[in-house]
């Protein structure tokens, strides 16, 4: 595979394809709901400067922090559940404005489907996403048939968020050991910088987001931040 000048995620999950090949085929079958621990919600809640959400890799999000959930605000608008973030980048009419570099996150998106379907190919609750991009979205259909699996476990995001204007902020994305497939991801600005003074107007404003208030302007939508699938 050297010979290839495969990177890291192009061999592991050339790895995992070759593993699937030579077991016996399984049926498909759900995951059982991944539940959150408090002491995993603990750590989100304590960082009170940073956005920062744990999702699966379905990439469903399974918990945010209040800045978290401020931000990824018009994700949890949607009507669908669990929240996922493929489903509302390629499905959903607001995210191209919400997410000024659509086509970036909308490629990242579909090598971390890509990849988890290598490490988990009988998951059905998985293959049910996939299917449902592939039969509703060109454009899913598209990068999924690119076989792209380089990963991106830091970088940056851009959004255009409704109620604070343009962000570009700093990822991290880190694996919890403890709980295999889950991924914490934690969002910073450098100081000083217009997105740090955006992140200061985002937190007073996520202070408005509990379940008895709704920010004037904003859609009312019942369902909790901390949404266990």
């Amino acid at each position: 595979m050297r010979a290839l000048q495969l990177d890291e995620s192009e061999r592991a999950h050339r790895m995992d394809l070759a593993r699937t090949a030579s077991t016996t085929r399984r049926p498909a079958r759900r995951r059982t709901a991944q539940l959150i621990r408090p002491g995993l919600q603990q750590l989100l809640d304590a960082m009170t400067d940073a956005p920062a959400f744990i999702r699966n890799g379905r990439l469903d999000i399974l918990a945010t922090n209040r800045l978290g959930k401020a931000l990824y605000w018009p994700l949890f608008q949607d009507p669908a559940r669990p929240v996922n973030m493929a489903r509302y980048q390629f499905l959903n009419p607001g995210a191209e404005q919400y997410m000024t570099e659509l086509d970036h996150q909308r490629a990242a998106a579909v090598a971390l489907l890509r990849t988890e379907a290598g490490q988990d190919p009988y998951n059905r609750d998985l293959s049910d996403l996939i299917g449902e991009l592939s039969t509703r979205s060109e454009d899913f259909r598209s990068l999924w048939a690119a076989h792209n699996v380089r990963l991106h476990h830091t970088g940056l995001k851009r959004f255009r968020h409704p109620a604070v204007g343009d962000l570009t902020l700093a990822f991290e994305a880190l694996p919890v050991p403890t709980d295999p497939g889950l991924t914490l991801t934690a969002m910073s600005a450098g100081p000083g910088t217009p997105s740090a003074d955006g992140l200061k107007l985002l937190a007073s404003w996520a202070a408005t987001l509990d379940d008895n208030h709704q920010p004037e302007g904003e859609p009312s939508n019942d369902q909790d931040a901390r949404y266990r699938p």
